[in-house]
């Protein structure tokens, strides 16, 4: 038995399924959970200290790599002056300032501590602007695991009669979370067309990287918020995953689309728990202790944190070229996976910026539907086999594996040939 096995026993009588997030106990693989020790640039090492490239960076934020020299340094000074004040600081303001700078359409910030809480805040502020109670969010998009968006779709084929998707969650809540299909405004258009008034935004994933990757069809975002601006509705772009990862100023950016909210997680405190909702001074100054609706949080706006956050984003800012640098890497990681798929046959590669994803299907992936088409008994071989090539993915199917900056081109034609060698075995 190695040490992740023998931890993950010790694991399994304190914490929950062993874990503190359902994903890292591997039961999508059938395997048990490697216990990371320590990470460096593109690789991690487990307990064992066995090394693996890793395509996870923390599910996103470490877009330098991991252990960056400037974001470590910025953390060390910071602990040396305290790790929390439940105050305001300078750092705050700062990091504040610079991501207005960065992301088209934003003018204000809220810090939070979290992507699940910034998402939270986001919905309660535009109910709370708009004076309505429903929102709009598409199947197979995650925004974390608050109440209203753990709801599942319905029967029908655009489900206004959605159900909670977890224990706990009341119907009550589930009622006014309505859900759409990612890449079908028709469905979207439905949902409006049978609550006229009463729908108070829009949520999604402006790429959909929780089903895998499924990067949106042309003119689905600019659809979306064509439909908010008819009906008096606010568009919310969840970028956790692609905030400041596709481009400087996100997907708003690369899309060249404007939202009404942004809400971002990890990567603005560079891997450090922390979230943040943004939007316009109009909509922001309706938040506590501006207006009316409330939101607090004692450890928001952690000096740690905001440290690390300005560290990463200050590099980001300063040197665009890592994003031309992702892009490549990106492009040269999927084709060589698109031509050991092809060679193997009946897989697909999905690829947009740094965010890559295969699917054990032969058709086209658009949607969470085509998504679940996805031989997942082979993602887990898949999975199995990589790792044990020293590849570090996603214990899943429904994730995206992240690029960094670290990676290397020898890092990505290592990974290039396992990918080939356990295609072929498949």
């Amino acid at each position: 038995m190695d040490h992740s096995e023998m931890l993950f026993e010790r694991a399994k009588k304190v914490l929950p399924g062993g874990v503190n997030s359902p994903v890292r106990a591997y039961r999508a693989v059938g395997l048990t959970p490697r216990f990371i020790s320590k990470a460096d640039g593109a690789y991690i090492f487990d307990e064992d200290q066995n090394r693996y490239i890793d395509y996870v960076c923390s599910w996103g934020p470490m877009i330098l790599g991991h252990n960056h020299p400037v974001i470590r340094e910025a953390v060390e000074k910071a602990v040396k002056d305290g790790l929390s004040f439940g105050a305001s600081t300078r750092r705050e303001v700062e990091i504040a300032e610079l991501m207005i700078q960065m992301v088209p359409g934003i003018e204000m910030v809220r810090m939070v501590n979290s992507g699940t809480e910034a998402v939270m805040s986001a919905l309660r502020l535009a109910r709370g602007a708009t004076g309505r109670d429903k929102i709009v969010k598409f199947e197979g998009c995650y925004h974390g695991h608050c109440d209203a968006m753990l709801v599942k779709a319905g029967s029908s084929a655009v489900a206004e009669d959605g159900k909670p998707s977890s224990a706990g969650v009341p119907k009550d809540t589930a009622k006014d979370t309505l859900t759409a299909k990612y890449n079908d405004l028709a469905s979207v258009q439905t949902l409006f067309d049978r609550y006229p008034g009463e729908i108070a935004c829009i949520i999604v994933e402006p790429v959909a990287a929780n089903m895998g990757v499924v990067g949106p069809n042309p003119r689905f975002l600019e659809g979306l918020r064509k439909i908010c601006d008819q009906n008096g509705a606010l568009l919310i772009f969840d970028e956790v995953i692609t905030g400041f990862r596709l481009a400087k100023g996100g997907a708003q950016e690369y899309f060249n689309v404007k939202a009404d909210l942004v809400t971002f997680g990890k990567i603005i405190g560079g891997g450090m728990p922390v979230g943040a909702y943004c939007g316009s001074r109009a909509l922001m100054e309706q938040v506590a202790p501006c207006g009316p609706v409330y939101q607090a949080g004692t450890l928001s706006g952690n000096p740690v944190a905001m440290a690390a956050g300005f560290a990463q984003l200050s590099y980001l800012n300063d040197h665009p070229e890592v994003y031309s640098d992702l892009s490549a890497k990106g492009t040269k990681l999927a084709e060589g996976m698109e031509a050991a798929a092809k060679k193997a046959g009946g897989v697909r590669i999905n690829h947009i910026g740094s965010l890559v994803a295969p699917f054990f299907t032969g058709d086209l992936v658009e949607s969470f539907t085509d998504a679940q088409k996805s031989d997942l008994k082979k993602y887990a071989a898949y999975f199995e086999k990589m790792l044990k090539r020293g590849i570090y993915l996603a214990p899943a199917q429904f994730e995206a594996m992240f690029l960094s900056k670290a990676h290397t081109d020898a890092d990505i034609a290592e990974t290039i040939q396992a990918v080939e060698a356990v295609f072929s075995e498949l």
